[in-house]
């Protein structure tokens, strides 16, 4: 008895079967590896369709994204398809298209002879083409629909159980996407909206302050001691200084870091008008960037150094020059010095001893930034360098 052998043209269409199945598998981790890298929603759009029709043998293939308001598909991304077609063309969403029954039904579509097909007319996007036959599955994304995935053919083969197990697969991959392209959606709104919050908050908050020092400012002109006028003033600058922080803050457009030298440059413009017997001379660097916090310790600083120049160094003396310098020092460093060339201090001055309250909130900012203070004699004059971290 002699054993029967397969044709071999049999053979070849196991082999070419085997072989598409090993393809399939591969697309599927292709794009599972693109999904998991994080590529751009509409390039994986795009490679899915591409890939699906790829691993199918089929000429087209199309995601078509549901749009509710029009009950419509939209061909968001699509292979195949004639200029013009993929981000325009849109097909109904009902149950009387394939692609519809898919969507509202959830169930995939095989039809493997569209012009005998009695379920569901053929959509004119797919007669244009010469398609012959369709296969869908809906796209579902957070418990949501977001449309469908289809392949279509020209061709006389048939869709087979296995190409609809491919077809799926790939539909899974795609929604995980458009799960997590919601999500990114949905957490990018909320920082949005965070941070107008946030922006609202500052904005209030200075105007808040803002009233604030003018409130001590009238009350200093009112109050007719002139030794608790200049308390007031004192109090009120300090406020102001804060307050143009968060008016920075308002108009920037990061809220956690600020630029230390434009900080400076506001708080120094703002002293130069009120106190009239000095002139105030900033030359500071710009693109420094510290913490909000740290820079409104060191803008406080900054705010009673020059203050306390304009007060003891020159006594009321008109024509008086105040130096502010703000500028790196080295690489992970940052120099703040204020000069005056006044009476210089008396020569029994230490700081430790020091009962000023400016000099009290000079020392207190200093150690909470981890700095050091370096007091110079000049001739004439005094300069005060302030070294901190950045």
């Amino acid at each position: 008895m002699v054993e029967s052998k397969p044709a071999g043209g049999a053979s070849d269409l196991t082999l070419r079967a085997l072989q598409q199945r090993i393809r399939q598998q591969e697309i599927l981790a292709e794009l599972g590896v693109t999904a998991l890298q994080g590529a751009s929603f509409d390039t994986l759009l795009a490679d899915t369709a591409r890939l699906t029709a790829e691993g199918l043998r089929a000429e087209f293939c199309k995601v078509l994204e549901y749009i509710p308001s029009e009950n419509e598909l939209l061909v968001r991304a699509g292979v195949g398809w004639h200029p013009g077609i993929v981000g325009t063309a849109r097909i109904g969403a009902d149950l009387a298209s394939p692609a519809g029954f898919a969507l509202r039904t959830g169930k995939p579509v095989i039809s493997n002879h569209l012009e005998n097909e009695e379920r569901f007319r053929t959509p004119e996007i797919l007669r244009q083409h010469g398609i012959h036959r369709a296969m869908n599955v809906i796209l579902q994304g957070d418990g949501r629909a977001f449309g469908v995935l289809e392949v279509d053919s020209r061709s006389e083969d048939e869709f087979v159980e296995h190409d609809l197990a491919f077809l799926q697969g790939t539909a899974n991959i795609l929604g995980m996407a458009i799960e997590r392209d919601r999500h990114e959606h949905n957490l990018k709104a909320a920082l949005e909206r965070h941070q107008v919050l946030l922006k609202e908050m500052n904005h209030r908050v200075k105007n808040s302050l803002m009233i604030v020092s003018s409130l001590l400012q009238l009350q200093g002109s009112a109050v007719g001691d002139p030794a608790l006028t200049a308390h007031l003033a004192e109090a009120s600058h300090r406020v102001s200084a804060v307050a143009k922080a968060h008016d920075q803050l308002f108009h920037g457009s990061d809220i956690e870091r600020m630029d230390l030298g434009k900080y400076v440059e506001t708080i120094c413009k703002d002293l130069d008008a009120s106190v009239a017997h000095c002139v105030i001379h900033a030359d500071v660097q710009h693109e420094i960037e510290i913490s909000t916090d740290r820079a409104i310790s060191a803008a406080l600083i900054v705010n009673e150094l020059i203050t306390n120049a304009a007060k003891y160094a020159y006594k009321q003396r008109p024509g008086g020059k105040i130096w502010i310098t703000v500028a790196g020092a080295g690489k992970d460093k940052l120099s703040i010095s204020v000069r005056d060339e006044g009476t210089g201090l008396p020569p029994d001055f230490d700081l430790k001893k020091s009962k000023g309250l400016g000099m009290r909130i000079i020392t207190a900012f200093v150690k909470q930034l981890n700095g050091t203070l370096d007091i110079r004699a000049r001739n004439p004059g005094t300069e005060f360098v302030v070294t901190i971290p950045r």
